[in-house]
């Protein structure tokens, strides 16, 4: 192995070990949020605000981190997300409970906001250096994409878990400290460990350059705005409210089981997801099919997602009243969702660096993942809304009306070479 590979894949594994930690905090923070301010009281709506600065938050900051990472550097955008997170998780341990709703949502709000902030510095440096540190050939890119996503994916998953364990155990204010102090120290390691292998910053870099000219670019943007707005329209706030009304009885040994379930349920369903991304190169044939082959697949697989949210619609429309085969029914209906939509996402993240060069991956992907976050703010906003408006019939049927939209963004892409020309969906 040449001293290049070697940096390279030391620097890969420093990445991943980073984004693996910044993910389980994540994962564990945003579960803590959702139950700890549902068990107080908080409406799904006002559920939904909490979370919607965190989204707005990353569609600008992605729109802007291609810039700064080819400005600064991807190491130097990996550690800011990390220490703006950390210091997000030791202002959110400031919360009051004796402060007015609306000061609460507002407070949390722009925590969340910060923290969305982070999460996306993080996951644009760590996407990005995928495509600069891969092996060259055969479906590389593919397996360290795949393996780099699905991890990150189950680490998260284990974060959900974490979050609904800690605020059942320890409470609210001390699981957010706890968070922090770990986090702080895996910092401290990867800033004094981390090898060479990231590329420094330019200083020629325009922002301009990060409105990409890449006909494949934008329509997968435009794919990806509507496949996670399809997750999140049900995953935010409609399906954790819903199986907290089914399974508490209003005690508080009730509610302790609920969010233990609730979040065992998030963590199995983030868990699959992440296993199957990480084993999609292998689903897909990627090795002997080629990338040109991966083009198509991208509708194919919407097209199959499409049919799970909307028979579930139909299926609780239908049923009325809950009940456990009806509950039955949704956790095995969203699990094989999960399974699907991994494929989809995997597919995408792969699509995305074979579309970019190597002097645009900071910007390409920066621009890719400002859309991705724009569909998570869709489905956050939708989620709370479509829940208050229509239950969860409405949720799923609103996603399955976006995964439509996402497969017919899929069937513009181009495996030819005039996928490079100027294209705006």
């Amino acid at each position: 192995m040449t001293a290049d590979r070697e940096n390279g894949l030391a620097a890969y594994v420093a990445v991943t070990a980073a984004y693996w930690a910044f993910m389980l905090t994540d994962g564990a923070l945003r579960m803590l949020v959702l139950l700890h301010f549902h068990s107080l009281g908080f409406s799904p709506v006002q559920l939904a605000y909490l979370f919607v600065l965190y989204e707005i938050a990353g569609v600008v900051t992605n729109l802007s981190a291609g810039w700064i990472a080819a400005r600064f550097g991807l190491a130097s955008t990996l550690y800011a997300g990390l220490s703006l997170q950390v210091v997000a998780l030791l202002a959110l341990a400031q919360l009051d409970p004796s402060w007015a709703v609306g000061v609460s949502v507002a407070f949390v709000m722009l925590v969340q906001g910060a923290s969305g902030v982070a999460k996306d510095l993080a996951k644009m440096s760590s996407k990005s250096a995928v495509k600069l540190l891969a092996p060259e050939g055969e479906d590389g890119l593919f397996r360290w994409v795949a393996l780099l996503t699905g991890s990150k994916n189950a680490v998260k998953g284990l974060g959900f878990l974490l979050g609904a364990a800690l605020l059942g155990l320890a409470g609210f204010v001390p699981s957010v400290l706890g968070m922090a102090a770990v986090l702080a120290v895996i910092l401290v390691a990867i800033v004094l460990r981390m090898p060479a292998g990231l590329p420094a910053g330019r200083k020629d870099a325009r922002f301009r350059e990060v409105f990409s000219r890449n006909r494949n670019v934008n329509w997968l943007s435009f794919a990806r705005v509507f496949l996670f707005g399809a997750r999140d329209v049900w995953f935010v706030v409609g399906i954790p409210i819903y199986f907290y009304a089914v399974l508490s009885d209003g005690t508080e040994a009730g509610n302790r089981m609920a969010f233990f379930v609730i979040g065992s349920f998030m963590a199995v369903w983030i868990i699959l997801y992440g296993a199957v991304q990480a084993a999609a190169p292998r689903l897909l044939r990627a090795k002997s099919r080629g990338a040109a082959a991966m083009v198509p697949a991208a509708r194919g697989w919407a097209l199959a997602l499409f049919v799970v949210p909307a028979l579930l619609a139909a299926t609780v429309a239908i049923a009325g009243a809950p009940s456990p085969w009806l509950t039955t029914a949704l956790v095995a209906g969203l699990l094989v969702f999960g399974a699907i939509f991994a494929v989809n996402s995997s597919l995408h993240s792969y699509l995305i660096l074979a579309f970019t060069e190597d002097s645009r991956v900071t910007m390409d992907v920066g621009f890719y993942y400002m859309a991705n976050a724009a569909g998570r703010l869709l489905g956050t906003v939708l989620s709370g809304a479509s829940y208050q408006l229509g239950g969860l019939p409405l949720c799923l049927g609103t996603a399955a009306a976006m995964v439509a939209l996402s497969a017919w963004g899929a069937g513009h892409l181009r495996a030819d070479a005039s996928a490079r020309e100027v294209a705006h969906p």
